[in-house]
């Protein structure tokens, strides 16, 4: 995750996982969004990575993963903590 730049009170930050094999589609689910499995699709680059900007509070600590469309779960390798 990247920090692009501040928003009146918002923080673009950029969510990106490198491309992995048979995977045809990729979800950021976290708390900001409820874990609702489908409501942050994530899309995909030309070179198979997968990425999505969200707006969210800055200074503010979140937890998320990344689900596939089968359902396995993926923690973010470039993730301040765990």
């Amino acid at each position: 995750m990247t920090t692009n730049q501040t928003l009146d009170k918002a923080v673009q930050l950029t969510f990106v996982m490198p491309a992995m094999e048979g995977c045809g589609a990729l979800y950021l689910v976290g708390d900001f969004n409820g874990w609702d499995l489908s409501a942050h699709p994530m899309q995909r680059n030309d070179d198979g990575s997968w990425s999505l900007t969200l707006e969210l509070e800055p200074d503010s600590v979140y937890q998320y993963r990344f689900c596939t469309g089968d359902g396995v779960w993926h923690n973010d390798p470039a993730a301040d903590g765990y």
